[in-house]
């Protein structure tokens, strides 16, 4: 009995240490892994958009390829170096794209639009023409005393 207590201990020992050390050999090495998305993905994604009119930069039917190629560049290095993604790294690094190449884009394209007046128009003067008419008929009904319910 003493000998397995001794035998499990060690077992404990062992996995106890085991659990300290591997994190820190396998996983995400985020240094490594911010320096290749920034020489592989940041190159290609530099080249494509240099290629593009500095015009056309804001427009996203023309950059929405460029731009999902670079998010799939950063996935797949994610998956090769053990690194989960979306992380803080890649959300420093698209923080930094845009801050480059994205400043001057106005949000109109991504702001919400009223709906055209033929569909609004309805939706509030039903409701305004409702509330007069439930006025109207309680005002009504209540100057008729005779057979209230």
């Amino acid at each position: 009995m003493a000998l397995e207590s001794a035998s499990l201990l060690k077992v404990g020992l062992v996995l106890l240490v085991a659990a300290q050390v591997l994190p820190s050999v396998s996983g995400c090495n985020g240094g490594f892994y911010e320096r290749t998305i920034g020489d592989l993905c940041s190159a290609k994604f530099k080249f494509d958009m240099a290629a593009l009119d500095r015009g056309l930069w804001c427009s996203w039917p023309d950059t929405m390829e460029i731009y999902e190629g670079l998010t799939n560049c950063t996935y797949q290095v994610a998956l090769r170096v053990d690194c989960y993604w979306p992380n803080q790294i890649v959300d420093r690094f698209f923080m930094q794209i845009h801050r480059i190449y994205f400043h001057d884009c106005a949000l109109t394209g991504r702001l919400l639009h009223d709906p055209p007046t033929g569909i609004l128009a309805p939706f509030i003067g039903v409701p305004v023409l409702v509330t007069l008419l439930m006025t109207a008929l309680v005002v009504w009904r209540s100057k008729r005393t005779e057979g209230v319910l």
